[in-house]
């Protein structure tokens, strides 16, 4: 059985179970994503189509699109709303929602008031710039995505309406990122730019497998970020294909110390650079990860960050979960365990 169709399996198991839990307990659910809660959840995917969530391979979570409706108006539509009526109810409107982080049990009469106040997120939102990439990861269900995308980019028509959405919602966070790799596209420097011009107070974050930030073009737009995530799952090739299928960790790692020494040549902050490394039972071994952890300063990276994950199932980081070590490091937050790099702060100095 392929990952993709594991991973189904395992969250039609889930969904059952969760909804026999809100039975047995007398509770139903909420969701921070639909009542305009969430940080990052409600995603405009490449085509302007409008998701609920930042794992829709499927199209399950599409609310509306955004060429034919405000966001207002997508809140307010049918799709929305009845899934906020199913939540209510105790039901779980999409199998997606078993692996959702802004999914929460609550009492019924909670429930039943969020299913009538909500608001369009202004705390923030995710754009997908492009659903293209580079890598192959064992994750990520791109024949089955690729099949439901109207559109691979977003247009620069389509940037525009979007930074005017942003505008008017006063959105204050954008995670520019999804289902691919932000910076295969050849015009995001023009997209931050557009963005970035129409909101200036806006905070823009995005995440990158690194391999492609390698012109002064790319790094212009970089700087235009309030934050950067270079998601490098490992120390070597060998460790990082293992995931990363056609990834190379030393292109990686050569265009995240390139970024850190552009920005800093130029007296500035930001954005903030953060190495991103996911946890497998292949690259989570106490030695791998005190070299990483070395790399991260060699590079003057301002932190790395390790984040424990349950796809693949047969990946999962055991040590994480169960050792003793990475409770010893750093300082645990949302994302798993979080170090802050010693040579980059004594040189902020």
């Amino acid at each position: 059985m392929d990952n993709e169709r594991l991973n189904n399996v395992i969250k039609v198991i889930l969904a059952s179970l969760f909804q026999m839990r809100a039975r047995l307990t007398k509770k139903a659910f909420y969701c921070k994503a639909l009542t305009g809660q969430s940080y990052y959840n409600i995603v405009i995917n490449s085509d302007m189509t409008v998701s609920c969530n930042c794992q829709d391979y499927d199209g399950s979570g599409h609310l509306g699109d955004l060429l034919a409706n405000s966001l207002q108006e997508i809140f307010r539509g049918p799709v929305a709303r009845g899934f906020r009526k199913k939540l209510a109810e105790g039901k779980l409107p999409i199998l997606t929602c078993t692996r959702c982080g802004d999914l929460q049990p609550v009492d019924k009469a909670d429930a039943r008031h969020f299913e009538e106040h909500y608001s369009v997120p202004e705390k923030g939102i995710m754009v997908e710039n492009t659903v293209s990439c580079n890598l192959d990861c064992t994750g990520c269900s791109r024949k089955t995505l690729l099949k439901i995308r109207r559109q691979r980019d977003l247009t620069v028509e389509n940037i525009r309406k979007i930074s005017s959405a942003i505008s008017e919602n006063r959105i204050e966070n954008l995670y520019y990122f999804n289902l691919g790799e932000p910076f295969l596209h050849p015009d995001i420097i023009d997209e931050l730019t557009l963005l970035r011009n129409g909101n200036p107070d806006l905070k823009i974050t995005t995440s990158t497998n690194g391999s492609l930030l390698d012109t002064d073009r790319k790094r212009e737009a970089a700087l235009l970020l309030d934050h950067i995530y270079f998601s490098v799952d490992g120390i070597s090739d060998e460790t990082v294909r293992r995931y990363q299928r056609q990834g190379s960790f030393r292109k990686a790692y050569d265009n995240m110390k390139a970024l850190v020494e552009y920005r800093d040549s130029r007296g500035l902050r930001k954005p903030l650079i953060e190495w991103k490394y996911v946890l497998f039972n292949w690259n989570d071994r106490k030695d791998m990860i005190l070299k990483a952890i070395d790399m991260a300063g060699a590079a003057g990276v301002d932190t790395i960050s390790f984040w424990p994950t349950k796809s693949p199932v047969y990946g999962i980081s055991w040590r994480y979960y169960f050792g003793g070590f990475f409770k010893s490091i750093g300082v645990g937050n949302w994302k798993g365990r979080e170090v802050n790099c010693p040579e980059r702060h004594l040189r902020s100095q």
